[in-house]
């Protein structure tokens, strides 16, 4: 089976071919982070707008770098839901033209499901698994006990980790996005300030990550001299630390011995050193995607969509994007 996936949930407009016996075929991605950097964050109608421009041009050049035929598809795979409406409507658009076009069939994939599965890309989890995603809109933790069988456990209640890295990064002029350069700044600085661990020692397995940026906001008006260096390695050691304890917490709630980290911070530097460290000492296992796959991709996209393919899991031409369906209901209703 070969699918041509479609990724178009926020900012990276992206496309790939996939074999469910070969494995990647190729895959091309266009970001939009200079596009929205001077906005200290994504503007949904340059999205969508550059999601419209992008996607023909990224076919053809995907088509020529493989010489594939599109005849030769068995059917599209595309995120459906969650994300910014306007550019997924733009991709759900895409991927049903070239469906009718061809009469092939269309395959709905959660992002979030495209994150769990981004994993398997590289290596092969045997289930059942934590999965721990963290990104720019995203902040949760699912107890995973089979493909399409996902139990939430927790999430944020306010700002998305990745979220909060973007809005540290804005505060200190850093620019947009905010992950990467902070990650890289803080690696070489100390963490001198005792910022705050919101609900670390609380009971359920819920984050919140507002009161931590107001404290870094406090921190910068209050100290007329300091390394920028210092506050980022500040703010992300707080932010790491939450995520460990928590993901630990639900392995011992769970019984589950196996965490996968995924979504585009999994690819923060301090992130992997710390729970590698951690696995190593508790003995569970640890697994992450290479960092080229940790981001938005279609190929993630692509994997779940073979295996929903596996499963006789179809859409109508007339489907529509959604901004939000849950991801243990959308197991529900694709299964």
């Amino acid at each position: 089976m070969i699918t041509l996936a479609v990724e178009t949930s926020c900012d990276e407009t992206a496309l790939a071919l996939y074999s469910s016996k070969e494995g990647a075929i190729g895959d091309v991605l266009l970001s939009q982070a200079k596009l929205h950097s001077p906005f200290g964050g994504v503007v949904p109608e340059l999205s969508a707008r550059e999601h419209t421009r992008n996607l023909l041009p990224l076919l053809d050049r995907l088509l020529k770098e493989t010489g594939f035929d599109l005849k030769e598809v068995d059917f599209l795979s595309f995120t459906l839901t969650p994300g910014l409406i306007l550019s997924l409507v733009v991709g759900v658009s895409f991927a049903k033209s070239i469906a009718y076009s061809f009469e092939k069939p269309l395959v709905p994939v959660h992002h979030l499901e495209g994150h769990i599965y981004s994993v398997f890309l590289d290596r092969e989890v045997e289930y059942p698994f934590v999965a721990l995603i963290v990104s720019g809109g995203h902040t949760d933790l699912f107890l995973v006990e089979g493909f399409g069988r996902y139990r939430f456990l927790g999430g944020t209640l306010d700002d998305a980790v990745g979220e909060s890295y973007d809005k540290v990064a804005k505060m200190l002029g850093l620019g947009y996005p905010g992950g990467p350069v902070i990650d890289r700044l803080a690696r070489e600085g100390k963490p001198l300030y005792r910022l705050p661990r919101p609900l670390i020692d609380s009971e359920d397995l819920n984050f919140s990550f507002s009161g931590l940026k107001t404290a870094v906001m406090n921190l910068l008006r209050k100290e007329r001299e300091y390394r920028v260096e210092d506050v980022t390695a500040s703010f992300q050691e707080a932010v790491v630390e939450v995520l460990l304890k928590k993901s630990v917490s639900a392995m011992e709630r769970t019984g589950v011995r196996r965490l996968v980290i995924v979504g585009g911070v999994s690819a923060n530097s301090r992130l992997r050193e710390v729970f590698s460290e951690r696995a190593r000492e508790l003995g569970f296992e640890l697994h992450i995607p290479p960092v080229r796959l940790s981001t938005d991709n279609a190929l993630m996209i692509a994997y779940a969509g073979i295996e929903r393919f596996k499963r006789g899991i179809t859409a109508p031409l007339d489907i529509n994007a959604e901004p939000n369906i849950p991801l243990e209901e959308f197991g529900k209703l694709w299964s």
